[in-house]
């Protein structure tokens, strides 16, 4: 094991840190509110500015001979041991500073003790940072993960790879773009920092995602007829319309519950203090946008040109894993909240996630 693979990914989790801060950010209200204040938790948001800006980097130490373009690939175990190592580290400190809860060590360790913890007098909001350091991480592996893939096939690389990493780096840009968007989601109102969270991040994320190039980068190109690779690009993209589309029309409808999304007025359900949206993408299910998330899971393993791999399949399969359950504890929580109006949004919109089927 080398120790620069070793500690590449905590150098590159320095440096997004650093311009984390240094590089110019707008300051905006989130939906959660600071029990402390009574008033909401502010988040400086320039994620996307910071990616490019490492990624920039990235291809100025290759392209100058510094570093070679398939580093991250040559050193991926060790970089995976020492963001593992990392990972853990994490956990601890920010669990174990914490004030213990009810649910015992285990529990505390791997849900995390803290919802929303922010640090340096709230300029690092550590759910912002943690995606934003997982992004990046991601971005790297999958440019230098392909770049691997060119270089052994120098004469014939699989335009699938390209449309992969493609698909990718609009993944991850449009998710940086709607970073204010994504203060609104489950995630910052109902996790906490532990192990699924911050481990997640700092590991899981930035290499488990990069899956489908661990297992094909060294594959020649399978020669994908150009009609698979628009039909993977189509689902992609369908899936983005709805998990994009979702997300925008809750963050319109609850920063204003009177404006139209798209030309479309919002139609909700109400018990006098609370409002359900029950029309457009949240009238087909209680959870569309997670069908979006598939898609574009299934859209990116398609792009790749080699079905018969299971290594690729693990990424949508992830989601399902993930995503189920989370739908299904969504469903608890809303039950609890909402009460008969959860009961009568349900006969309105009796589809979890897959209209028709589920």
């Amino acid at each position: 094991m080398t120790l620069a693979g070793f500690s590449a990914p905590l150098g590159v989790y320095a440096l997004v840190t650093l311009l984390h801060l240094v590089v110019p950010a707008r300051t905006v209200d989130g939906y959660v509110i600071d029990p402390a204040t009574e008033k909401p938790y502010r988040y400086r948001l320039n994620g996307l500015i910071v990616y490019w800006l490492t990624i920039g980097l990235w291809a100025f130490a290759c392209s100058s001979g510094w570093l070679a373009w398939d580093f991250f690939w040559t050193t991926r175990w060790e970089g995976l041991a020492g963001a593992c190592t990392f990972g853990l580290l994490f956990t601890f400190a920010v669990v174990l500073t914490a004030p213990r809860t009810e649910k015992g060590l285990i529990a505390d360790l791997f849900l995390g003790r803290v919802a929303n913890p922010q640090w340096l007098g709230g300029r690092i909001d550590a759910k912002m940072w943690l995606y934003l350091i997982g992004a990046t991480m991601l971005g790297l592996n999958i440019y230098s993960f392909a770049m691997h893939h060119v270089m052994a096939f120098p004469g014939d690389p699989s335009p699938g790879v390209i449309l992969y990493v493609a698909l990718f780096t609009f993944f991850l840009s449009e998710y940086l773009f709607f970073e204010r968007v994504h203060l609104y989601t489950y995630d910052f109102f109902a996790e906490r920092v532990g192990f699924k969270l911050g481990w997640g991040c700092l590991l899981f994320y930035p290499y488990f995602y990069a899956v489908g190039l661990w297992s094909t980068a060294v594959l020649p190109n399978p020669h994908t007829p150009t009609a698979v690779l628009l039909v993977a690009a189509l689902v992609f993209f369908m899936g983005w319309s709805l998990a994009r589309g979702a997300n925008m029309q809750k963050y319109t409808f609850k920063r204003d519950p009177s404006a139209k999304f798209l030309g479309i007025a919002p139609e909700v359900l109400t018990d006098g203090k609370h409002k359900l949206l029950v029309n457009g993408f949240w009238g087909a299910a209680r959870h569309i946008n997670y069908l979006g998330e598939f898609l574009m899971a299934i859209g990116l393993t398609l792009a790749l040109g080699y079905p018969d791999q299971v290594a690729p399949w693990l990424y949508p399969l992830y989601y399902v894993a993930l995503l189920v359950p989370r739908q299904i504890d969504d469903d608890r929580r809303c039950a609890q909240k909402y009460k008969m109006l959860w009961t009568d949004y349900v006969k309105r919109v009796p589809y979890r996630i897959v209209p028709g089927v589920y």
